[in-house]
């Protein structure tokens, strides 16, 4: 896939992917069954593509304004460690996360698409949202994915960040490809 070369660019130092949940990693649907359970439906590509860059060496972390069983679960499942739940002023997590991590701005790659995002899509490397975000949330990022969030668009972000790290061909070939 061809990306911009400014985010090409961007992508090269990126060390950690952080991602919101609902419209992100979600169609951004919540359903509730007559108990009350909530159920979620994940892309198995955008779970591959979590994987392949953890396999690079890449950390990937949650940041999401809600509480959900199913994201903890889904996070467990995915090896993802970051994982921070129910918190709508997110700057101050993601701040505390680089300060812990000893990260700067220019080597994290954000992935928002409503209100409560753009305060961290504003200080990120590379901050990315998808076709159906809150339509301010575009004058805020650096890339909109072609993907729909919850089909593909965090798989997108992925294999961006591993061609434009090299890290694509290695993989592919330990694939078998």
């Amino acid at each position: 896939m061809e990306f911009p070369e400014e985010v090409l660019e961007r992508a090269r130092r990126v060390r950690l992917l952080l991602l919101d949940v609902d419209g992100i990693l979600t169609e951004g649907h919540i359903i509730v069954d007559a108990q009350g359970r909530e159920i979620k439906s994940f892309s198995v590509q955008d779970g591959l593509g979590i994987k392949l860059l953890q396999k690079a060496g890449l950390e990937v972390g949650i940041l999401s304004s809600r509480t959900s069983l199913p994201v903890a679960f889904r996070a467990r499942e995915l090896g993802i460690k970051i994982v921070f739940q129910g918190e709508l002023e997110k700057r101050k997590l993601y701040e505390e996360l680089l300060a812990q991590k000893g990260l700067e701005d220019r080597e994290v790659a954000y992935m928002g698409d409503d209100w409560v995002d753009i305060p961290v899509l504003m200080k990120v490397g590379l901050a990315v949202t998808v076709p159906s975000a809150w339509p301010p949330v575009k004058n805020y990022v650096h890339y909109v994915t072609r993907r729909p969030g919850g089909r593909g668009a965090v798989r997108e972000v992925c294999d961006l960040i591993l061609q434009a790290q090299g890290k694509w061909e290695a993989l592919w070939q330990e694939f078998g490809a």
